[in-house]
């Protein structure tokens, strides 16, 4: 994860746990879900606030939250404490098994990637599922990298770069739509890892 990035979160992560908290529900993401993941394990990255992974939780998925600012982490278990929480980052997710995971939900998180850590950071999402399972992926659109005023990165990500680093998926969702809760433009591909043979 960019490291000015990581510092803006745990900066204020007051304040993006209430912005996140009051945005409309991600009404898009839920119907997705409904429709592509199956009940079981099912892993938050980049979990921010919690407001996603306690939906998953409440909605009957055993899910855990993933995510690498302090900060977050902190607004998140007090907001959701419900909901297990742990600290680790994309593109490496240390700790985490491969093929561990029916569904993989990653919201808005890769522009926060260096270019370079993209294609990584996605084979690693597709590596942590288990054989058959669905990866949910969002990225904010954005013509070139810049950075708000609080430091934190959106990079313009190459959308092939994503999809060569889904090989091993099948693509059920490739879209580029407006998203329900933050209002911005997204793209969104959900994925369905190949069955072993």
């Amino acid at each position: 994860m960019d490291s000015e990035t990581l510092h803006a979160y745990d900066t204020g992560a007051a304040e993006y746990a209430d912005d996140w908290e009051t945005q409309p529900a991600g009404t898009d993401l839920q119907d997705a879900v409904r429709r592509y993941f199956e009940l079981g394990r099912t892993a938050d990255v980049g979990s921010g606030s919690g407001r996603d992974t306690a939906w998953l939780v409440a909605n009957g998925f055993d899910a855990i939250g993933i995510e690498p600012s302090a900060g977050l982490r902190a607004e998140a278990a007090r907001r959701h404490p419900e909901v297990e929480f742990h600290d680790t980052a994309l593109p490496e997710l240390d700790g985490v098994a491969a093929n561990s995971f029916t569904n993989v939900l990653c919201e808005t998180v890769l522009m926060h990637l260096e270019p370079a850590a993209v294609g990584p950071a996605v084979r690693r999402l597709v590596d942590i599922l288990k054989p058959g399972g669905v990866l949910y992926l969002t990225w904010r659109v954005s013509a070139t990298d810049q950075r708000d005023d609080a430091g934190r990165l959106y990079a313009a990500v190459d959308e092939l770069v994503v999809k060569n680093a889904l090989a091993a998926c099948d693509l059920l969702v490739d879209e580029q739509v407006t998203s329900a809760s933050s209002g911005r433009t997204i793209h969104r591909i959900v994925a369905r890892k190949h069955q072993q043979r």
